[in-house]
């Protein structure tokens, strides 16, 4: 049985052309409307689907074909859709933007072609006026297998400021334009250095201020039009997938300073027979009990560091743990805890001191590392498996001792070393800049596996 469901991509001409903003406010004004709305999230961000999930009270999902493959995307999509009414999902970068020069793969543009749906063209018009429709028109020939089905202009000075660009698009372009957004500075969106700040962590007045900001720019966007545009993209009737009885236990961090998880990461361990409990290493005083694994996600656990350190009761509860031989696994955030120290946030010279469980430390830099990653891995928790992910994060690794093991040798990305990734915690953990998703389906039963075994010790 086939079902339909309306669809559009939000695609930027470039980043920070205000894509988050633009899709929240049509996400915003869609579930105004009483409709069920699915978010995406096009490539490996953490962030802005926590943005798309506050506004939307529906779980945002990532489509990232790197990572998932292309059937995995189409699985993703089906999944999510259930029991949805229309699916809006924000691009990744500018329009075109993928893993290289040479094509558009893993782009907002594949993502588009694999799915079939139209697209909605945020053009930042802050700094031009007539030349805007030079850029826009560049778009449309630059790959004409794209349905650029509308285009949205934002930070626009004023009325006079936005007819010099419709004029100029006149006769020229015959796609309509959907949305004038008025240049506010007033809406802008709480950043720090990789990106925005998660929604989780934001404050009332601050979540306030998003839905404020979303109705702000949805007041200039023709919602009505966007609707009478999407693509009605066909989806199989997914079989529900079977969970399996419970086989372990996993403690999972999750708060201010660990929150960077994929759903269908959460999702996988869950039907592979995982119960999962979430503990705040910030807050709590030691982990849950009766549980035979642990994960540390990505996050920023160099902004609370001091509060991180000063709980030694959850340091100690995690290292009794690890060196009894429960398995961990750690990813960015997670690595860098379990270091022996965080230091450089800020400029701070002060060193945190972390976990301990890894014989090196962490030095918070001002250089950006962001890539795909590739790497053959050979050691616990995921044996030997080919693996794909990506790195984003403004740290090192340093000081690691000479004799510490590695689990991942990398093909792409720079990892720990610029060769290796992936080390090896008191032999049956792994901790690595790699963030992982579980769309190879033999990663999460092997996590699973090993806590179970460590259980029926």
């Amino acid at each position: 049985m086939l079902v339909q469901i309306p669809t559009i991509v939000v695609a930027g001409v470039t980043s920070g052309v205000g894509k988050t903003t633009v899709a929240m406010a049509i996400m915003h004004a869609l579930r105004k409307k009483g409709l069920r709305v699915q978010p995406f999230k096009v490539g490996p961000d953490f962030i802005d689907p926590s943005y798309h999930t506050f506004v939307t009270k529906r779980q945002s999902r990532n489509l990232d074909v790197w990572m998932m493959g292309k059937q995995g995307v189409l699985d993703c999509f089906a999944n999510a859709c259930k029991g949805a009414d229309i699916a809006i999902i924000e691009g990744v970068m500018g329009l075109f933007d993928g893993i290289s020069g040479k094509s558009d793969f893993a782009s907002t543009a594949h993502l588009a072609k694999i799915l079939d749906a139209p697209v909605i063209l945020v053009v930042d018009a802050s700094k031009s006026a007539r030349s805007i429709a030079a850029i826009i028109l560049g778009f449309f020939h630059f790959d004409r297998n794209i349905k650029i089905a509308g285009i949205i202009l934002n930070n626009v000075a004023g009325e006079r400021h936005a007819s010099y660009i419709t004029e100029a698009l006149t006769g020229r372009v015959r796609t309509p334009v959907v949305g004038i957004v008025k240049r506010n500075n007033e809406i802008m969106m709480e950043e720090r250095h990789l990106g925005l700040v998660p929604a989780k962590e934001l404050q009332e007045a601050k979540r306030k201020a998003i839905l404020e900001a979303a109705k702000y720019v949805s007041d200039q966007i023709d919602v009505d039009i966007i609707l009478s545009l999407c693509g009605k993209i066909q989806l199989s009737n997914v079989s529900p997938r079977m969970k399996l009885q419970k086989q372990a236990k996993i403690a999972v961090a999750l708060d201010e300073s660990f929150n960077f998880y994929y759903a269908d990461n959460l999702d996988a361990l869950r039907r592979i027979g995982a119960e999962l409990a979430f503990f705040s290493p910030v807050h709590e005083k030691k982990l849950p009990e009766g549980i035979g694994g642990l994960i540390l996600g990505g996050g920023f656990p160099e902004v609370l560091a001091d509060r991180l350190e000063k709980n030694t009761s959850m340091i100690k509860s995690i290292r009794k743990a690890v060196h009894d031989g429960m398995p961990v696994y750690g990813e960015c955030g997670g690595l860098m805890y379990l270091t022996r120290s965080i230091r450089g946030y800020k400029g701070e010279k002060k060193s945190r001191k972390m976990a301990g469980l890894v014989d090196a430390d962490t030095l918070m830099t001002r250089r950006l590392v962001l890539n795909y990653t590739e790497a053959e891995c050979s050691g616990p928790i995921f044996g030997s498996a080919h693996l794909r992910g990506h790195e984003f994060h403004y740290s090192s690794i340093e000081n690691v001792a000479r004799d510490s093991k590695f689990a991942y040798t990398m093909k792409k990305g720079k990892g720990i070393t610029g060769e290796k990734d992936g080390l090896i915690v008191n032999e049956n953990g792994l901790a690595g800049y790699m963030h992982l998703h579980f769309s190879d389906g033999r990663l999460p039963k092997r996590l699973v596996e090993a806590c179970a075994a460590y259980s029926r010790r």
